[in-house]
């Protein structure tokens, strides 16, 4: 029986499994329940070792293989939920206001879950996989907390790997590349300090609103006129807040957005730029401003080798014609990026129905591809430790 075939006889138990993580979401570092649900369900497949509070509320398992081996391979879910509401009116959308899987992490960790039930029931591997369960991968930093509390001293990992679903279809198809696949990412904030006065009399006033608006403009010329038109580039400002009442000008106005690029050297000459026109229109408009930018996610770069290998593995699975070697390059952020910084490892699509995009309030998983997902998994763990 193949890793997909037998992975198909419980998929109904799957799409409970990540039902009820759907309807239960938490956001990061509060995946409490999620994270009690996960080792409930390793210890129901007789999972080796279980390790919880990883990286606060991360869980790690490992399943040994039938034949002794000292290589270990990663396998990676993450487990949170957005601070977002639902819109899809599902009979298990979320029971909890302000929170929504609308980026289908219950799905990739019910994924992982169907791989830890076939690898610990089969074993046909020689080594360990290390089954990780990561919290907080919406731009908190999961990732780093859990290598920050040792994960990969603890649990040396020589690869490692993960994918995400993207609603795009047709569903099951794999998209992966080798380098860069997903954007570095850091956020900003912007404070600008003026002096308020009467809406009546702006000439008592240093207006930090007409400041803020200038910047939010000025930004834009970064990456149409520093950056390299072959090297892709974001930089947003998406918040603005400023003011209480129509008739006063206010003290204060803040800024804040996201730089995305796939070259660090990029992102880098992006915050010289910027604190450079923030300062500069800051005394334009006799102003003061404070810039602030935090780098939140890494570019997630794809190693050769393991990415030939979840190839393999993939084209094994689901035939030539489901799998895409060179997918897109996605502007978007994944926090495994980390991960794959420390111990080489790959990162995939794989497409579920067409529909809303992720973090859109009517976005829905697609329950079909829970056993491709789970068997790409476990099947590219036991090829590298054959």
């Amino acid at each position: 029986m193949s890793v997909l075939t037998e992975i198909e006889t419980f998929a109904d138990e799957l799409t409970a499994i990540r039902r009820d993580i759907h309807a239960h979401p938490e956001i990061g570092f509060e995946e409490v329940r999620t994270a009690a649900l996960v080792a409930r369900e390793l210890r129901a497949y007789g999972v080796d070792e279980i390790f919880t509070g990883v990286g606060r509320t991360g869980v790690v398992g490992l399943v040994r293989g039938k034949r002794d081996g000292a290589r270990m391979i990663g396998l990676r879910a993450d487990m949170d939920a957005l601070p977002m509401d639902e819109a899809t009116n599902l009979p298990f959308a979320s029971r909890t206001p302000g929170r929504f899987h609308g980026c289908g992490h219950d799905g990739h960790t019910t994924m992982l879950l169907g791989a830890a039930r076939y690898l610990a029931r089969t074993r046909d591997f020689a080594g360990t996989v290390a089954l990780i369960f990561q919290p907080a991968e919406e731009g908190l930093g999961g990732a780093r907390a859990m290598i920050a509390d040792g994960l990969f001293q603890r649990f040396p990992c020589h690869e490692v790997y993960a994918l995400h679903n993207w609603p795009s279809g047709p569903s099951g198809r794999i998209a992966i590349r080798q380098g860069p696949m997903m954007a570095g990412a850091d956020f900003f904030d912007i404070r600008i300090q003026g002096r308020g006065s009467h809406g009546a009399k702006p000439e008592f006033s240093r207006d930090p609103v007409v400041a803020a608006t200038a910047i939010a403009q000025a930004l834009q010329t970064i990456v149409s006129r520093n950056a390299d038109p072959l090297k892709a580039a974001v930089v947003s400002v998406t918040k603005i807040h400023a003011g209480t009442a129509y008739n006063v000008i206010p003290d204060t106005a803040e800024l804040g957005g996201t730089i995305r690029a796939f070259d660090d050297d990029v992102r880098k000459m992006i915050e010289t730029r910027m604190r450079e026109i923030v300062a500069g229109l800051a005394a334009a408009f006799d102003v003061t401003a404070q810039v602030d930018i935090r780098d939140i996610f890494s570019v997630l770069r794809n190693a050769p080798e393991q990415t030939d290998a979840m190839t393999a593995a993939a084209t094994e699975l689901f035939g030539a014609d489901m799998v895409n070697p060179n997918g897109p390059l996605i502007m978007g952020s994944e926090d495994f990026a980390d991960m794959s910084m420390a111990v080489p490892g790959a990162y995939a699509l794989i497409t579920g129905a067409s529909g809303p995009m992720v973090h859109n309030p009517g976005y829905r998983f697609d329950d079909s591809i829970l056993p491709r997902g789970a068997a790409l998994l476990a099947r590219v763990a036991e090829k590298r430790l054959a």
